[in-house]
């Protein structure tokens, strides 16, 4: 997955824009390498990706990089495959702190970008990549802070429901609901034959949290999450009321036994586990499921027959724009002391080529123009068309508001999930965060 935080929060249609039209830093010192000397020079990138270790993914960026050293044979790549919990929350955070961090690694842009670049952990790249920043359109816009480059993305898209349709089939449900009256009719008549309808991995936190930002992006108006956004203000009722409607939902028993334990992806015990494996009928998630629900199906072929997809539903009557999305993509930053051929590498990732053929992994959507061709999967078609309908794409909410925001949020929702917090109190946690 993905997930993420501060600045740069709301993106407009930005997903639209873009898909439609590793260890110790090895380089050397500040500058190991310049811009003048670069490939004269023998240079080790260590380079940390959130790849699942058995998918596709994994042995893509293994791809990518035994192809980058073939053209370029002074460049040895060291990578290192990290789940996306553990990288986000603890490696990243670790190794910047500790001055040691890798010269690749993920950057979900976003106000946790912000903060890494206030605190000087970033290379600025602004020059180097004003061809692929052009190629990409407003969605590199993420990975910038205050008009100036900092990553590249790979992959964007918004995220929607997942679904079983021969267990749609069995239980009379004739089509994807477009409204949470019909979703919750769906969860009604899964029941009724015995099937747990929806998968969530609280036990990972993000998964769970992302319920309730679907929620606020159906009980807030654009402008007021535009606002959050900005200025980390969250007074307006809303945020609130997207508390009392998830708990409302989670009252109807929607999700598995010992959800709040389940974690989110890569086990077959996951949720994402349960779904490819015929356990469950519905999970929430962003594009790159697609790729980890392979990655933990017994059968792939079964799993391609029967998976679907459709976007978060409306709820009717609410303040928020019905057509609107939550998205967000992975991309990549090098470290500030991070040699030169660093940004080479990103710029390679970021080459209609490579993008193609990442497109082709079924892993996720990619972000430059015209790689979309490589996309074969029908429910990733199905995101790139909705993702161009969207009215209006908001990034991740834990991603927008910044790591302090966003943790205080997740944790308080998984309190709303255990039982043992309020909507109230997501809401005073989210404010003490914005105040330190």
């Amino acid at each position: 997955m993905a997930t993420k935080r501060r600045a740069g929060a709301a993106l407009a249609l930005l997903v639209t824009s873009a898909l439609v039209v590793a260890g110790c830093n090895s380089g050397g010192e500040d500058e190991a390498s310049s811009e003048g000397e670069l490939y004269k020079n023998p240079v080790t990138l260590t380079w940390w990706h959130n790849a699942p270790q058995d998918g596709p993914g994994k042995t893509y960026w293994e791809k990518v990089a035994k192809d980058f050293s073939a053209l370029h044979p002074t460049v040895k790549i060291e990578i290192e495959a990290i789940e996306t919990n553990q990288l986000q929350r603890t490696r990243i955070p670790a190794a910047l702190l500790s001055n040691d961090p890798p010269d690749v690694f993920m950057s979900w842009g976003g106000g946790e970008m912000v903060e890494q670049v206030e605190a000087d952990y970033l290379k600025d790249i602004t020059d180097q990549t004003k061809t692929e920043v052009a190629n990409m359109g407003k969605a590199a816009e993420i990975w910038q802070v205050n008009g100036k480059q900092y990553g590249l993305p790979f992959r964007m898209g918004i995220e929607g429901i997942w679904y079983n349709k021969d267990m749609f089939a069995q239980a009379g449900i004739s089509a994807p609901p477009t409204t949470f009256e019909e979703l919750n009719a769906a969860v009604t008549k899964l029941k009724a034959i015995n099937v747990t309808p929806i998968a969530v991995g609280a036990g990972d936190k993000w998964p769970a949290a992302h319920w309730w930002y679907n929620f606020a992006l159906r009980a807030c108006s654009v402008d007021t999450l535009k606002k959050a956004s900005k200025d980390k203000v969250f007074d307006d009722p809303c945020f609130v009321k997207a508390g009392q409607d998830l708990k409302a939902f989670i009252d109807t028993k929607p999700f598995q036994n010992n959800f709040i334990a389940t974690p989110g992806q890569n086990d077959p015990t996951s949720a994402n586990g349960l779904l490819a494996n015929g356990k469950a009928a519905m999970e929430l998630m962003g594009d790159w499921n697609r790729g980890t629900l392979d990655n933990v199906a017994t059968d792939k072929a079964k799993l391609a027959k029967f998976l679907g997809w459709f976007p978060v539903p409306a709820i009717s009557g609410s303040a928020g724009d019905p057509k609107a999305a939550l998205g967000g993509g992975d991309g990549f930053a090098c470290s500030k002391k991070a040699p030169a051929e660093c940004v080479e590498f990103l710029k390679y990732i970021a080459s209609p080529e490579v993008q193609k053929g990442y497109a082709e992994t079924g892993t996720g959507l990619p972000v430059v123009k015209g790689a979309e061709a490589g996309i074969t999967d029908p429910a990733l078609k199905s995101i790139l068309q909705a993702t161009s309908e969207a009215s209006y794409v908001q990034l991740w909410l834990d991603t927008a508001y910044g790591s302090t925001v966003g943790t205080a949020m997740n944790d308080g929702i998984v309190g709303i999930f255990s039982g043992k917090g309020t909507p109230e109190q997501v809401v005073a946690g989210m404010k003490a965060a914005a105040s330190k």
